[in-house]
């Protein structure tokens, strides 16, 4: 089975949405036969290159009620194992982090890619990482499995740019209009930071689908 998440770094609700879906497949008999990718979706395609405090970007957008909106998220979050820290959190563009989750699906499998991921939100979530920044972004994905000089040249360059705006125009076309959702091998999808038991039916219930 194929599960493909679209899903972005800088996504809150996917960071929460990873955890529960990765309780389902480690709570699904069919776990070693499901093969999990991850496709770019940004939820701020114009957001800068340059950072800036999550804070004050997330007041400016939606008001007085924007403390409130992270401080839920982060008390779901906790619940799921996840440190949210929101003070110290960039708004940032997420086009490089999703460029490096494309290359290590490409050229190190999906396992590395899902590690990759992890990271990636930890980092911007829990750490306040800037991950627009090449030196930074090197460094997660030295530690999830990638080769240092392979990632270096290539956020050096423009590698894989033009590949993940094509898929991420390929996610609008499908009508990908929220993250997280799931794809169950490209037919049955399943949209949002779902309940783990919400992710688990799923699994089983394609599984039956597609039995042979």
């Amino acid at each position: 089975m194929r599960v493909e998440i679209y899903s972005d770094i800088a996504c809150p609700w996917c960071y929460i949405g990873k955890r529960r879906f990765d309780r389902a497949l480690e709570a699904f008999a069919g776990a070693e036969d499901v093969e999990v990718v991850f496709r770019p979706y940004q939820l701020v395609p114009d957001a800068p290159m340059e950072p800036s405090p999550h804070r004050a970007w997330l007041e400016e957008r939606y008001g007085p009620q924007s403390r409130a909106m992270d401080d839920r998220v982060a008390a779901l979050g906790a619940k799921e194992g996840i440190r949210y820290d929101f003070d110290a959190a960039l708004h940032v563009n997420t086009l490089h982090g999703h460029r490096l989750l494309r290359l290590a699906e490409q050229e190190y499998g999906a396992a590395v890619q899902r590690e990759l991921k992890e990271r990636l939100l930890a980092a911007h979530f829990s750490d306040g990482a800037d991950v627009a920044d090449a030196a930074q972004l090197t460094e997660i994905a030295v530690a999830a499995g990638l080769d240092r000089e392979r990632v270096t040249a290539f956020l050096a360059g423009d590698e894989g740019t033009a590949e993940v705006r094509a898929e991420l125009a390929r996610a609008a076309q499908i009508g990908i209009s929220a993250v997280p959702t799931f794809v169950f091998e490209g037919k049955w999808a399943v949209q949002g930071a779902q309940e783990t038991e919400t992710f688990l039916r799923a699994l089983e219930q394609v599984a039956a689908e597609t039995a042979v």
